[in-house]
């Protein structure tokens, strides 16, 4: 049976459910923000001050609440997704909102025509962020990644990654027993051997001027191949096959060959799975510069393709290849095309895209602890979302622009909201650092906007030479979400869930369908 909430029932879970959100994550905002003790069922609890983490953690013992925290934490969920920082400055911003909202509807407004000013002030608000967007030179993504790891080693470490292959997609963080960082250069696969017999006794097998052909089949006879195992024989040359998978008596007569006649026939099964797996055995035949065959019956001399060098490892294979006109564009297609698909075969592509270019680099990273370990590697992974964002464009950090921004707005009652709102995330990384944020803004203020504190360094600096800076899509990201879900919610004044009943087995009170 369902059960309906509304009206003024309604508000107030609402805002318990925006209270607790955001009141719980908002501590943690700034360079000073405190940590988190997230308790965990399967695993030992962890230390955090990731705010989405966080938020992701939050729940009440009251179903009605529940459902509304679900939908407010997805403004975090999302800029999370898109952005990969800002999610504690998404909620300061979305509890300010939507708190504003609220006050106006109180004096008569109508939420619907509310909302549509709202969305056309904000699209205003984003071309002023923008107009204080710069690139940032070397040394101020650096401090980026330093400040988003709470750490010079870690921020270092990314950078460095960062700088050789200019793509967060390309840079692999893996839990490990050492702390290692390796850049692989060349087109990477899963290693999918026909047979163990073909790596017996071998960490890797290292081949230099290889023959291979590219099979979109299975190949079940030996007889199938027979005239290419005829020229083997005579030239003895290395050759790898690639195709979706042998029959055991063509796998076993391949190693009975090899062992006879002195031969190196080796046979790779094409990894993954759907438009993944054609994607894979396309690129392989773009780096081979052959053509794929679906009939072995018939092999043309443009099936057979060659390969400089190839590293056949335990868990992987690494190709080298050289840049030719056909990867360049599927370079260019794999670029215009990656927002037109879903996000699983989105971040395959990206991946396919940073082997085509400078190759992946995995940071293995290493812990005393399990829980040092994950939280580790949260910083290793918010210092890489921080450089790739800041990347594209920053602006003076600290919530100081959006300070700067309310200031500028006029005092109609929609820009009332905003004008609120831009003014918080300073003001609470103020809170948390300790420092009284009235004082600091007053001597911003005196001198033009052209100062910034350092809470790190616990003193004013210039704007033009500061490290205390913020990716500027970020601050759009966070704005965008937080304006979203608060107006989704101030729209709303009916909420229709399951019938709850507490431990006692006592109905609660709602009007029933």
């Amino acid at each position: 049976m369902k059960k309906i909430i509304t009206y003024n029932e309604l508000r107030e879970k609402m805002n318990s459910a925006i209270e607790l959100l955001c009141d719980t994550v908002k501590t943690t905002l700034g360079p000073k923000g405190s940590n988190a003790i997230i308790d965990h069922s399967s695993f030992t609890p962890f230390i955090t001050n990731d705010g989405v983490t966080i938020a992701k953690n939050i729940e009440s013992d009251d179903e009605i609440v529940n459902t509304i925290l679900e939908l407010a934490k997805e403004s975090s969920i999302n800029t999370d997704n898109n952005v990969g920082d800002g999610t504690t400055t998404t909620l300061v911003l979305l509890e300010s909102i939507y708190k504003n909202c609220l006050k106006l509807i109180d004096e008569g407004e109508s939420p619907i025509l509310l909302k549509k000013e709202i969305d056309s002030s904000l699209n205003e608000i984003i071309k002023m962020i923008k107009n204080y967007n710069r690139l940032p030179n070397s040394k101020e993504l650096l401090n980026i990644a330093n400040i988003s790891a709470n750490s010079e080693l870690i921020g270092k470490t990314i950078y460095e990654a960062y700088q050789k292959v200019k793509d967060k997609n390309a840079i692999i963080i893996t839990e490990d027993k050492t702390n290692e960082i390796i850049h692989k250069k060349g087109y990477i696969i899963e290693t999918l051997l026909a047979s163990p017999y073909f790596m017996i006794n071998k960490d890797v097998y290292s081949l230099d001027s290889v023959k291979t052909i590219i099979v979109n089949n299975c190949i079940n006879d030996i007889e199938e191949i027979a005239s290419l195992i005829n020229e083997l024989l005579i030239t003895k040359e290395i050759f790898i096959i690639f195709a979706h998978d042998y029959s055991d008596s063509f796998i076993s007569q391949i190693l009975a060959i090899n062992n006879q006649e002195n031969l190196n026939i080796i046979l790779l099964k094409i990894p993954g799975y759907g438009e993944n797996k054609l994607n894979i055995m396309n690129d392989l035949a773009l780096i081979s510069e052959c053509s794929v065959t679906n009939n072995l019956e018939n092999i043309l001399k443009d099936n057979i393709g060659h390969i400089s060098k190839i590293n056949i490892y335990k868990k992987e294979t690494i190709i080298s290849f050289k840049m030719n006109s056909q990867i360049q564009k599927e370079i260019n297609n794999l670029e215009n095309n990656l927002n037109n698909i879903n996000d699983v075969l989105k971040e395959e592509n990206q991946k396919r895209l940073a082997m085509f270019k400078n190759g992946l680099i995995e940071i293995k990273i290493t812990a005393p602890s399990e829980v040092e370990l994950r939280e580790m590697k949260m910083r290793y992974i918010d210092a890489l979302w921080a450089i790739d964002i800041a990347s594209k464009g920053v602006v003076t950090g600290s919530g100081l622009i959006f300070y700067k921004i309310a200031e500028e707005l006029e005092n109609t009652k929609v820009l009332k909201i905003f004008k609120e709102a831009l003014k918080e995330p300073f003001k609470q990384i103020m809170i948390n650092a300790g420092l009284d944020s009235e004082e600091i803004i007053k001597y911003i203020k005196d001198n033009e906007y052209q100062k910034v504190y350092n809470i790190n360094k616990e003193k004013y600096e210039d704007i033009a030479k500061t490290e205390v800076l913020d990716p500027t899509e970020v601050l759009i990201n966070s704005l965008v979400n937080a304006t979203s879900v608060a107006t989704m919610l101030i729209t709303t004044n009916t909420l229709i869930i399951n019938e709850y009943k507490n431990e006692l087995g006592k109905k609660s009170e709602f009007l029933e369908i």
